[in-house]
């Protein structure tokens, strides 16, 4: 169930004791970001909002994301926004107070960033839940907004959110709009679909005019985007944070469809731009996704399905082997193979095993260099 912006959701109880303004966690999971990160830091710190409690998790980057988090907070590596940016922004005053800490730190106020150290590539979903911990400590805060690192937001959208939390009432979710960074006129995504017949996710709106598509209706929303999307205290005490086995794809899904009775709400005006595809080579405009998108998200598709409709197993496989021949045929021998490899628990190609670290092969496959049964195993909180 879903609801507008504008409307009342099934269990709203009606606007927050004395009109309060909402306190607003956000998480930012970061890995090998140093390229993207502070465009969507200062974007976000350009709305003025004191209210924001931000946590950027990072998955033990190989990269230069800490230290270049580090120069930036210091004012020694002067910033510049992006030439392709969809929206003017001034970049915050230097210095900024960027508080350091490991999973399990207690909450530090004083912190205008706080970076969470993970320790390792725990993937999207045990990033977002090492972030999710330790905002849940601010007992102010009631609303937890993940967002991509590879994302930018203007002021506009965040106060949007914010007038929307005021009144909303009791919620599961919240999205909005998400357009492509490179092409900002263009809508990636305004909520998601899902097939529980074959697993196959829809971006609803996906490529069409921003300024010409309305929102959509209220009962399309089966899910809202990893990419921007907040979620009540509520649910999250009630549902418990995300099934990390997935690592890639489909923990958003999974964590919606768990929401019970909370409802899924839309908000007209809740707009982020989001650079897709910059870590894991998701498809974009003119791009094919990567064999290691292509491997993961088929891999997690196979898992919802083993997870929440066995008996859907065969249809989902069909399907997959189909799309596999057609992606063959279109002359993409390394996608294809990825996908058949997914889908039949095969160990995965060295196109992408060799993008991980040996640690993080090791930990999403196991030890063992044989079959990837895809099936979860090890529950990971």
């Amino acid at each position: 169930m879903a609801d507008h912006c504008g409307g009342v959701g099934v269990l709203e109880s009606g606007p927050r004791q004395e009109m309060r303004k909402p306190v607003l966690g956000v998480v930012i999971v970061t890995y090998n970001s140093e390229d993207i990160i502070l465009d969507c830091l200062e974007s976000l710190l350009s709305s003025g909002d004191p209210d924001l409690r931000i946590v950027v998790v990072d998955n033990a980057s190989p990269d230069a994301t800490v230290s270049r988090l580090r120069e930036w907070a210091a004012g020694t590596a002067p910033y510049t926004p992006p030439a392709d940016s969809p929206f003017s922004f001034v970049p915050a005053p230097k210095p900024l107070a960027l508080i350091e800490g490991q999973r399990g730190m207690a909450p530090d106020r004083s912190a205008d960033v706080t970076l969470l150290h993970s320790g390792r590539n725990a993937g999207y979903a045990g990033g977002v839940n090492a972030g999710l911990a330790y905002l849940a400590q601010f007992e102010e805060v009631d609303d937890f907004w993940i967002l991509n690192p590879d994302s930018m937001v203007p002021g506009a959208s965040i106060a949007a959110l914010k007038q929307k939390l005021v009144t909303v009432g009791e919620y599961g979710m919240i999205g909005g709009r998400v357009n492509y960074l490179e092409r900002p006129d263009r809508i990636q995504i305004d909520g998601g679909t899902i097939s529980l017949n074959t697993g196959v996710t829809g971006n609803i709106n996906l490529g069409k005019s921003h300024r010409e598509t309305p929102p959509p209706d209220a009962g399309q929303l089966d899910f809202i985007t990893g990419a921007s999307l907040v979620a009540s205290r509520k649910f999250y005490e009630t549902v418990g944070p995300m099934i990390e086995d997935y690592f890639l794809y489909y923990e958003e899904v999974d964590w919606a469809l768990r929401r019970g009775d909370l409802p899924l709400i839309y908000c007209d005006g809740f707009l982020a731009y989001h650079r897709a595809g910059t870590s894991i080579g998701s498809p974009t405009f003119g791009r094919i996704a990567s064999p290691f998108s292509h491997y993961f998200k088929y891999r997690s598709r196979m898992m919802f399905l083993r997870r929440l409709r066995p008996w859907r197993l065969p249809l989902g496989y069909g399907y997959a082997m189909a799309k596999a021949a057609q992606i063959m045929a279109k002359g993409h021998a390394p996608e294809a193979w990825a996908v058949v490899a997914a889908v039949n628990g095969l160990a995965p190609p060295r196109n992408v095993r060799g993008v991980l670290s040996p640690d993080t092969a090791e930990y999403v496959f196991g030890r063992s260099a044989g079959k990837d049964t895809g099936k979860t195993q090890h529950m990971r909180s």
